[in-house]
């Protein structure tokens, strides 16, 4: 029961870090060998691998669960670091405040675009999860894995550069193929992590 606990609170919390920081570091685009993609495209993608983990290990209702308590934190986070935005700087340290506008300053567009990304695309891989588990008797946890990433992933993609990005990089089409690439390499590599951290549970009811 304790360790049991304890994977629980270790997939909450890797979670929760992971789409926080995400949201920090998405404005920054990378050029990773002619993809172009936002700096959050790794720990966005570690985002589904723990949201599979909870369904299997503890079901949809708590998969679902965790996806709201993201979403919360996200927010949380978001109000928080406008919040200390707006703060006077102390006198001493006011170049500080121009560094911290640029860094975690809150951009509108990237905040509407992360959570309508987020929530739109979370739900939708825990529920097709949920579904390929009842359909396969609970067998084949590849095909629930790998299927319910890839095309959450897809949604995630579309969505999020839409929005965030549309009018500020030259070809919006290919940083969405090269995010969306890089992300299913992510995926499907994950394969393995997600058979050994699931090796010894029981898969929950496939009525569920």
């Amino acid at each position: 029961m304790f360790l049991k606990g304890m994977t629980y609170m270790l997939i909450t919390g890797l979670f929760v870090a992971s789409l926080v920081i995400s949201n920090v570091v998405a404005g920054k685009i990378l050029d990773l060998a002619g993809f172009i993609v936002p700096g959050a495209f790794l720990l966005y993608a570690i985002t589904f691998l723990m949201t599979d983990l909870m369904n299997e290990i503890y079901g949809r209702k708590e998969a679902t669960k965790l996806v709201q308590v993201g979403f919360i934190a996200s927010i949380f986070a978001a109000v928080f670091i406008y919040l200390t935005q707006l703060l006077p700087a102390a006198a001493f340290a006011t170049e500080v405040q121009g560094a911290y506008e640029i860094l975690l300053g809150t951009n509108l567009r990237f905040v509407v675009a992360s959570m309508l990304a987020y929530y739109i695309s979370q739900m939708w891989d825990v529920w097709v999860f949920s579904l390929l588990r009842k359909k396969t008797n609970g067998k084949a946890k590849w095909l629930r894995n790998n299927v319910s990433t890839l095309t959450s992933q897809v949604i995630d993609t579309a969505i999020f550069i839409v929005i965030a990005f549309i009018g500020q990089v030259p070809d919006i089409m290919w940083m969405i193929v090269s995010q969306y690439v890089l992300k299913m390499l992510v995926a499907l590599a994950d394969t393995p992590i997600f058979y050994l951290l699931t090796r010894k549970i029981k898969p929950r009811a496939v009525a569920e």
